[in-house]
């Protein structure tokens, strides 16, 4: 059987472009000679739908754009992704479902069983897990057709009571067959592919998985779609980061000297293949996130990011407050890369406090990348601001609340160029930043979508090394510098926060790996150092809390994926 793979960018609720981009794939696949073409999970509105499921009118507007698939399905069989209503009156009223649709009827329907409720998903807010568990015959094949987290339940500890594909094996399938939505973080793609492989290895069957590229505001789909055989050898894997089509006979994906129906692997084989494996590995340490290979696909997940938000919610140009320093500038050329330069401006505005090479920094900056800047000085729009304070401030010592005047000065300033121009401000912090709380509400933490709130300075550091691969893009002494919000006279990060190096290990192993102060000091920190960041992280979540939308990169970024009290007194 010959079988079409169509990893493709959708736009959550837009069913004519979505309707569309599927047709289009069905003729080319019908060009191709295919017998079936598969599509990525939810992919008829979109993923993650979210509320929107709540809306009649939204699931009876999925069930139209199927009715106009099926017209194009008279010789090609079709397998798409759409909710699914439930007819019983039990449990919520939809299931995540897969229909495979041909000679212009829904021939089948599949309902996902294990419903992710974790991090970024809330499947569980909505769908209702599968009832039952069946093959579906298609031109002479037994096709085992899974959801995303449905091949997901393997290991030691299982999120999930019930594994459909230990359920379906039983009934000798020919292949497996998934449609995914598999968000993007710089560990997963590894993590994803071993999880393919291990699903392929324990049922000694082929699988074609299928998974989304582009990203839906703070959640990038990385695409990297794959095809194994029954050995566990990729056969096909399609592009990152954009959309790809691949062709794949289903014939060849079994070796030689196996049949169609090998038994699968005992218990004991497969353990024994999981205790090798390197999913969700515990021990990966911060170093692993500045690898080059990380830091290049960090790379791509911001400019896509970036570009998708744009593209999709109709805008077409950013504006940034360029300092001199290294987020902004890293930030500028993403947003550059992603927009084009003619579409993004830059405003220096310097106060007394910042230095003369930081104003000729941030203008050699957008010398280099072309882009058209302003310069805006704010020390007179400062003292004003502090002369009508004067009598509030009543003569006390200068103090934080100066220094967060001049950020908000630089906000309002920013806000008021982005209205009057219709542009989005793209902020500039770093999680390292937003971790601790360093950063002012309404000033430097306004925008309309962070770009770099889910990455570390240390890898900050290392994608501004990157976008310098070939040549010098970003000022060397943007680089070299020692950071600074330069706020005051002489100031550096270092009089308010631990060496980032240090500060960037203790906030990778709370974040992400969720460890503990005793685990976290184990690893050779000073306790006080690490209670003292712990601290900071916790009692600034009300900050985090007002903050815009974080293109998420890591496996816990802050936003929808961490969900945090903020009255609350752990750690703090």
């Amino acid at each position: 059987m010959q079988i079409a793979i169509a990893q493709q960018n959708y736009h959550i609720g837009n069913f004519e472009q979505n309707t569309q981009k599927i047709i289009e794939a069905i003729q080319w696949a019908k060009e191709q000679k295919a017998d079936l073409i598969v599509f990525s999970e939810l992919c008829i509105c979109g993923y993650p739908p979210r509320d929107f499921l709540e809306f009649q009118d939204f699931i009876d507007q999925c069930f139209r754009a199927i009715d106009k698939i099926k017209e194009h399905t008279s010789d090609i069989g079709v397998l798409v992704g759409a909710p699914d209503r439930n007819k019983r009156r039990e449990g919520k009223d939809l299931f995540n479902a897969a229909f495979l649709l041909h000679e212009k009827e829904i021939k089948a329907v599949v309902h996902k069983t294990c419903l992710p409720t974790y991090d970024i998903f809330d499947e569980d807010r909505y769908f209702e897990p599968a009832y039952d568990w069946h093959l579906v015959p298609f031109k002479g094949k037994q096709l085992a057709i899974t959801i995303c987290e449905d091949i997901w339940n393997l290991g030691d500890n299982p999120l999930y009571r019930t594994c459909p594909m230990d359920i379906l094996v039983e009934k000798k399938p020919d292949i497996m067959i998934n449609l995914s939505a598999s968000p993007f973080d710089y560990d997963h793609d590894d993590d994803r592919k071993e999880m393919v492989r291990l699903n392929v290895l324990k049922y000694s069957l082929p699988m074609i998985y299928c998974n989304a590229t582009g990203s839906q505001t703070e959640v990038i789909f990385d695409g990297g779609s794959l095809v194994f055989d029954n050995k566990g050898n990729v056969v096909t894997e399609l592009k990152y980061f954009e959309e790809d089509y691949a062709m794949v006979d289903s014939q060849n994906l079994y070796s030689p000297d196996t049949s169609q129906h090998n038994s699968h692997l005992d218990e004991k084989e497969f353990d024994k293949e999981m205790r090798v494996s390197k999913v969700n590995d515990p021990d990966k340490i911060i170093d692993y996130l500045v690898q080059e290979r990380n830091i290049r696909e960090i790379h791509a997940a911001l400019v896509l990011g970036i570009r998708d938000y744009f593209n999709k919610m109709g805008f077409t140009k950013a504006i940034i407050g360029s300092s001199g320093g290294i987020d902004s500038a890293v930030t500028l050329v993403l947003a550059c890369e992603a927009l084009g330069n003619e579409n993004v401006k830059a405003v220096l505005m310097p106060s007394q406090f910042s230095t003369s090479h930081s104003v000729d920094d941030a203008e050699q900056l957008s010398i280099h990348l072309n882009n058209p800047y302003s310069i805006i000085p704010i020390k007179n729009i400062y003292e004003a601001f502090m002369e009508a304070l004067k009598t509030e401030f009543n003569n006390l010592p200068f103090s934080v609340a100066e220094e967060n005047l001049q950020s908000r000065t630089r906000g309002n300033l920013l806000m008021a160029i982005a209205n009057k121009f219709e542009f989005i401000l793209l902020n500039t912090s770093n999680k390292s930043e937003l971790a601790t709380g360093y950063g002012t509400l309404y000033g430097d933490m306004a925008g309309g979508l962070s770009v770099l709130g889910d990455v570390y300075k240390m890898q900050v550091y290392a994608l501004a090394r990157y976008i310098n691969r070939d040549q010098e893009i970003i000022p060397v002494n943007i680089i070299e510098k020692a950071p600074s919000a330069e706020l005051r006279p002489d100031q550096k990060d270092i009089d308010s926060l631990p060496e980032y190096a240090v500060l960037d290990k203790i906030l990778y192993q709370y974040i992400e790996r969720r460890k503990g102060p005793d685990e976290i000091a184990g690893t050779g920190i000073d306790m006080s150092l690490v209670k003292r960041v712990l601290k900071m992280v916790n009692t600034n979540e009300y900050k985090r809390n007002q903050f815009c939308p974080v293109i998420r990169v890591s496996n816990k970024a802050f936003g929808i994926g961490r969900r945090m009290p903020i009255v609350a007194k752990y750690l703090g």
